[in-house]
């Protein structure tokens, strides 16, 4: 008999959750991505292809796991530096636009304007962390029941304590449910109240993928608010991947308010 399929969200973030910062332009932002993928085909097949494309174009070992992270592969910084060759540049970037186009997953930006966010609700003042996670399993949830699935959360290591912050809220919401998605639902979709959390470094596929998307599918987001074109660069290819096929979307093609949120 066939096991039934599962899922998981993968989530990466884009700045921070201070308040205080959020006047600071650099800081205005906080974005949260997760990428849906079902765990059998992680296994089976993203993960052997991510691996893949890593030992095509740079030293790696079983024992000491290449991890990608944007940041680095952006800088060229070791052991990413033979990218500084652009001809072997072009050909990683090449093979990696063509994983993402490949590869079948879906993907969820919230992004909340920190700024508009304190000054609206001078109050009430939900962290924007905790806030944005909400929003982000609102989707996730939805997703999952349209697909008659069920699934669990991964998201990357912030910390001891803040870890735990994140944790118990997720837990919160799993058993009060939101104003907007009753408890039962999250219950009934989610396999799991406790949310995991680990480090990049322990070379979690999803996670990799998630860190790759989240900044041009930031970046996208804040184009569109603002009515913008995406970005001429290498993130703005990514991001015109997630539009044309990766996005969450209504049943009638809608992305806004699906795979997008932005928020307050």
């Amino acid at each position: 008999m066939d096991r039934p399929l599962k899922y998981r969200l993968y989530v990466d973030e884009v700045g921070n959750s201070d308040l205080g910062s959020s006047r600071d332009p650099n800081h205005r932002y906080l974005s949260l991505t997760g990428v849906i993928l079902e765990l059998g085909y992680v296994d089976t097949f993203v993960a052997p292809q991510i691996e893949a494309l890593k030992r095509s174009y740079f030293v790696t070992h079983v024992d000491d796991p290449l991890i990608l992270h944007r940041k680095e592969l952006v800088n060229k910084k070791p052991p990413f530096d033979a990218l500084r060759d652009p001809e072997v540049e072009s050909c990683f970037n090449a093979e990696l636009l063509q994983l993402l186009r490949e590869l079948e997953y879906a993907v969820i930006t919230v992004v909340i304007d920190k700024l508009e966010h304190m000054q609206r609700y001078e109050v009430w003042r939900h962290d924007p962390y905790h806030y944005s996670q909400q929003v982000l399993l609102e989707r996730y949830v939805h997703w999952l029941n349209r697909q008659d699935a069920q699934g669990d959360v991964l998201a990357e290591s912030r910390g001891g304590k803040e870890d735990k912050r994140l944790k118990d809220s997720f837990e919160r919401i799993y058993e009060r449910g939101t104003d907007f998605v009753k408890a039962e639902v999250f219950s009934r979709c989610l396999t799991s109240k406790q949310l995991k959390v680990k480090l990049k470094a322990n070379n979690i596929c999803g996670l990799q993928l998630a860190d790759l998307m989240a900044h041009p599918s930031y970046k996208a987001v804040l184009a569109r608010q603002q009515r913008q074109a995406l970005p001429p660069n290498f993130g703005g290819q990514i991001a015109q991947i997630l539009e044309d096929q990766k996005y969450v979307r209504s049943p009638d093609g809608k992305i806004d308010g699906w795979g997008r949120k932005w928020l307050p």
